[in-house]
């Protein structure tokens, strides 16, 4: 859909189309569960609060005065409602053996549940012979799934310098896991 099509449904939205609102969801559904899934990374979350984007953006609407600028104003809604999300739900613990350990009751025997338990003691200790730097940027990102510039912010430097670090602390902790094998 070109932008000139998408200007024209969001017109027809804003008299109460429903219809002209319906093709909207249809077209714009995938980017918007594709910014929220980015921040909450878990789907379940994701598909909720992209229901609730779209109930925002129906109640809204009629207020947006400068219809051309719906995309943006769209994917605001979806980083903010992603955001509050994240900040409302629990944090994981990273010394929480669930975290590391996946899920612990799908495993087919008991086998591969101490296979998984021992890789996440092996993660875990590995993660605690890091520098405290590279052990804070991994844990911001994948066990408290925080975006990047989440992460600039607290630990006030570029998202560019963020990326570097990420790269750079997952790698150590690879060599880490590496050596951990290579002695076991």
């Amino acid at each position: 859909m070109n932008e000139t099509e998408l200007f024209n449904l969001v017109r027809l939205a804003q008299c109460g189309s429903r219809e002209a609102f319906n093709r909207i969801v249809q077209e714009t559904e995938t980017m918007v569960f594709a910014i929220v899934f980015r921040r909450l990374r878990n789907r379940a979350e994701a598909l909720e609060v992209t229901q609730d984007v779209f109930i925002q953006v129906l109640r809204k609407i009629g207020q947006l005065r400068e219809p051309d600028r719906f995309g943006g104003w769209l994917r605001r809604i979806a980083v903010r409602l992603a955001i509050n999300r994240a900040v409302r739900r629990p944090r994981e613990i990273l010394n929480d053996n669930t975290v590391l350990g996946g899920m612990r009751g799908n495993s087919a025997n008991p086998f591969e549940r101490v296979v998984a338990s021992e890789n996440a003691a092996c993660v875990r200790e590995c993660l605690g012979t890091l520098r405290d730097l590279d052990r804070r940027t991994l844990v911001a990102f994948y066990f408290e799934g925080r975006s990047l510039q989440e992460m600039s912010a607290e630990f006030d430097s570029p998202v560019g310098t963020i990326k570097r670090r990420l790269h750079t602390a997952r790698n150590r902790l690879r060599d880490k896991l590496s050596d951990l094998q290579l002695v076991g």
